[in-house]
This record gives C-alpha cells, sequence and structure tokens, in this order.
C-alpha cells in the first residue's frame, strides 16, 4: 500500500486550479478582448451581443455569472468584459470578503459602469449575501448603525455597477443569489484544436518555437484546460532546451510529457496510482470516498473536488450509492485485466 501513498506536498502538473507558479505566466499571456480569446464560441457571441446593446444604451452590464471547472478561464473573462465596456475592474475572492464593511468598502469604491469580480463566489457568508441582495437588484446599501434599541438602518446609493462571480460549484450557491444574475454562462472544456491554437498564440508571446502538431501533442494531454496548456508548454521548453535545440517538436514534447509521467489522456501517477489501489486492495469498488483518502493519503475533499472530476469525465471512475468504483474502461487503460465481481464469485465457488 505504500506504493500509492501520494505527499500533501506532492508538485502536480495537471491540477486545474491556480497556483502560485501561475501567477507570472497567466498576467502575461492572458487575452485582452472577444476576438483574442480562444474558444468558448457560444458564450463570447452571446457577451459580445450583451456588451454591444450595454453600450448603445450607455448602461452599465448587467450582472454575468461565470460557471465552470477551474482553469478555463472565467477570470480571464471578466477582464476581457471590463475592457470591451471600457471601464475599472475589482478584483476579489468569496473567502477575502470576511465582513459585511469588506463588501460595503469595495461596493462604495465603484464608478458607474464598473465591474466587481467576485472569485469563488459560493464561498460568500450568508450574512455577505444579505448585503449584497439589494446592491445587485437596487444599486443601494443598507447598513446597521448601533446595537440594541437604538440601532438603525441607512440607506446608501450605489453607482451603477456589473457584478461578475464566478464559481466552479454552481450547485452550492444559494438560490437568491443565483436568481439575481441577469445572465448565467457556462464555461465548457476546450477541444484539443482550439488549446493547440492557445499554445501557438502563447508560444509566440513567449518567444516559443514549436510545431504545429507538438502544440496538438500537448493540447491532447492537457485535459482540455488552457490553464495545463500553458503549464505543459512551459515545462515542454524547459526540456528543449536542456535536451535539445530550443525548438519543441513532436518528439520532444512526447519525451518532456512522458518524463512528467503524463500519458495520452493526460492523466498522471496520482490518476494512476489511486485507479490502481482501489483495483489491487478493493477489486476495482465500490469504496467509500472515506476508505480511498485513508488508503493513498489525501484528504477527502481533495480526491472529490480535483481527482474525481476528469477521471469521471473520461468514464474512469463512477459514483455508484455504495461508493466509488472503477470502471472496465480504467482496466483497459491501465493495461490490468478485468473480472467482474461475477467472475470472482465464480472463481471462489469452483474453488
Amino acid at each position: 500500500m505504500d506504493d500509492f501513498f501520494i505527499a500533501e506536498d506532492a508538485e502536480r502538473v495537471v491540477v486545474p486550479e491556480f497556483t502560485t507558479a501561475d501567477t507570472d505566466l497567466e498576467t502575461s499571456l492572458r487575452p485582452h478582448t472577444l476576438d483574442e480569446y480562444v474558444g468558448q464560441d457560444k458564450v463570447k457571441k452571446n457577451l459580445a451581443v450583451y456588451i454591444a446593446a450595454a453600450k448603445n444604451r450607455r448602461e452599465a452590464l448587467d450582472h454575468v455569472l461565470l460557471y465552470g471547472p477551474p482553469g478555463l478561464g472565467k477570470t480571464t473573462l471578466a477582464g476581457i468584459v471590463a475592457n470591451e465596456m471600457g471601464v475599472q475592474i475589482r478584483v476579489t475572492s468569496g473567502p477575502a470578503i470576511e465582513k459585511p464593511g469588506d463588501l460595503a468598502a469595495l461596493l462604495t469604491s465603484l464608478n458607474d459602469g464598473d465591474v466587481l469580480f467576485i472569485d469563488e463566489i459560493h464561498r460568500l457568508s450568508r450574512a455577505i449575501e444579505e448585503v449584497l441582495y439589494p446592491a445587485m437588484e437596487d444599486f443601494a446599501l443598507d447598513i446597521i448603525i448601533g446595537k440594541g434599541p437604538s440601532a438603525r438602518s441607512i440607506r446608501l446609493d450605489l453607482k451603477h455597477f456589473t457584478l461578475i462571480g464566478a464559481t466552479t460549484r454552481w450547485g452550492a450557491l444559494s438560490a437568491p443569489l443565483r436568481d439575481r444574475f441577469g445572465m448565467i454562462l457556462r464555461l465548457e472544456l476546450y477541444s484539443p484544436d482550439d488549446l493547440a491554437r492557445i499554445i501557438k498564440r502563447s508560444a509566440g508571446i513567449l518567444d516559443i518555437e514549436i510545431e504545429d502538431d507538438a502544440a496538438l501533442e500537448i493540447a491532447s494531454r492537457s485535459r482540455g484546460t488552457p490553464r495545463i496548456a500553458n503549464r505543459l508548454l512551459k515545462r515542454a521548453r524547459d526540456f528543449a532546451e536542456v535536451l535539445g535545440n530550443g525548438k519543441i517538436t513532436v518528439e520532444s514534447a512526447q519525451n518532456a510529457l512522458n518524463k512528467m509521467e503524463i500519458d495520452e489522456l493526460g492523466l498522471d501517477l496520482v490518476d494512476r496510482n489511486l485507479m490502481r489501489a482501489m483495483i489491487e486492495n478493493y477489486n476495482g469498488g465500490p469504496v467509500g470516498l472515506d476508505t480511498i483518502a485513508a488508503m493513498i493519503g489525501e484528504e477527502a475533499i481533495t480526491i472529490e473536488d480535483v481527482y474525481e472530476p476528469y477521471l469521471m469525465q473520461l468514464g474512469f471512475l463512477a459514483r455508484t450509492p455504495r461508493g466509488r468504483k472503477v470502471t472496465p474502461a480504467a482496466y483497459r487503460h491501465l493495461g490490468i485485466a478485468y473480472e467482474s465481481v461475477d467472475d470472482v464469485q465464480d472463481s471462489f465457488e469452483s474453488y
């Protein structure tokens, strides 16, 4: 079982969540207009119409909710909206707004048409949400002054602003908050072709020479996520510079990805060890989430939010009422012979 232990500080290149190593990379590579933004064509077309209409009426854009898996460009899209509208953007996150006064300070600092972007908006406390409701609907802020019998409420008028919320957990948002957004847009995972275009664009900005086929090779292993694609591009450049002539070819890209133990579907060693542990210790499942967490030395919430989604999208992992189960497709991918529960039972009875 020690073979399957995953250290908590193990570095994973293919996690879609933002890391400190992505700070400079994402800042330099982010597009600034809808025309530069690759992929998400339906979202872009609808946003272009909404933005044009709001500018024609000289009004603030209606509130926007962006949801979907991490790393798909929700923060980038919020910046593009502000740029296209010609207004300023204030960026914060749900966990950073701890008190109603924090939100009040942000809202009162906004000018007409400005964008307030709240990442991880599903993590706002209910007390903060109560303050946000009148701000979104009536552009007003209700503040309670004093305590007890002497307490009184003061309403402050706000400038007409646009709230853009981003979340990876649509179901965690309260219904009253969801209903106050005029536009709800879902971002989908990217196709390899779109990711290859993003990689080529990023390579041009970073002055990296890369072949078209190499860009597609990296794209196919990027889990449909631009953040991961850009991260792998950077790592592939390192291998190409040290072990090659600096140009990323198909061969050098494959070599780099193989050395990082990222297979042709974008699975890394952590993903494969998780499935192997379930197969070798529990015949593929079903296995409870807490049991899996104890087995590989990882927190249950991390498995649920980071590891499981992509494995389930590939059809390698299934959730059942009794727990998680590895599918026959995962057995084939790992090169392990599949035996159903019935086969095991028949073998036991014959013995």
